[in-house]
């Protein structure tokens, strides 16, 4: 919520309590604003920080989702090393064959050239994955230890474009298939998400969108205990020009670097 309704709905309490995280994708916003309105009243509050302050409020610590595993790389890029997971987390995994077996991080690296907000390359690959997972036998084990099948329901299929869900779900028409944005608030035991675009200069609305921090949170955060990042390895070399692009392209490398890389399928 912007600093502006939050200051007007003030006026009908005694006491004012904002609940949120502006880590993640703040509410859509349509029509124009004047630089900095439509910047969150939690946003203004944290300033420059990532995590709220022990003056100023509760900084909830604790994960009831992500296997520590994938916690790691989560609490270390975006909560400043503050989020841990839930007691018990630690035995979701999947049995699968391998490279996709137990919790945690992988990349698949897939080139392609020229590829804006599709890529025909890509939705080869994750079909290949899903198909993969969705083997007999392969099953996930919860946090309490008990053992279930591996459904298409387990598994969430994320990308940043809509012609690449529309490309990916006519691949795959019974999986579960969106933009990040759609799959804020939902969760899955194996989350895929493609990258889609080729290379930085190919991204549709630049390259501030497609690496963008809390976009990348959202999409990565919704496993429960594996997550797959399937793109092009040109996006981890990005020109960056600014401070700013530095620490955007930082999230992606720094996954890169923590997951482990499969080079998972043929190259188109």
């Amino acid at each position: 919520m912007s600093l502006a309704n939050v200051l007007v709905c003030a006026q009908a309490g005694s006491s004012l309590v904002l609940l949120g995280d502006p880590q993640q994708l703040e509410q859509p916003q349509k029509g124009s604003h004047p630089e900095g309105s439509d910047i969150s009243a939690l946003a203004h509050l944290l300033s420059n920080r990532k995590t709220i302050d022990e003056a100023q409020g509760l900084f909830l610590s604790e994960t009831w989702r992500l296997h520590p595993a994938i916690c790691r790389f989560t609490s270390e890029l975006f909560y400043e090393g503050r989020l841990a997971s839930h007691g018990g987390l630690e035995r979701q995994n999947i049995e699968a064959p391998a490279p996709f077996s137990g919790a945690g991080l992988w990349f698949v690296p897939v080139s392609h050239e020229g590829n804006q907000s599709y890529s025909i390359e890509e939705v080869s690959r994750v079909g290949a994955i899903v198909e993969y997972l969705s083997q007999p036998g392969t099953a996930l084990i919860d946090h309490n230890g008990d053992r279930w099948s591996l459904t298409p329901h387990d598994i969430l299929i994320v990308a940043p474009y809509n012609d690449q869900v529309s490309r990916i779900r006519e691949r795959l028409p019974s999986a579960r298939v969106g933009t990040v944005d759609k799959f804020q608030g939902q969760e899955a035991a194996v989350v895929i998400y493609s990258m889609t675009t080729s290379s930085p200069d190919d991204a549709p609305r630049g390259m501030e969108f497609l690496y963008n921090l809390n976009r990348f949170n959202v999409a990565t955060s919704r496993a429960r205990c594996t997550c797959i990042v399937v793109g092009s390895p040109r996006l981890l070399s990005p020109e960056c020009r600014t401070p700013w692009q530095m620490e955007l392209a930082n999230a992606l490398c720094r996954y890169a670097e923590m997951s482990e890389t499969v080079g998972f399928g043929s190259e188109s």
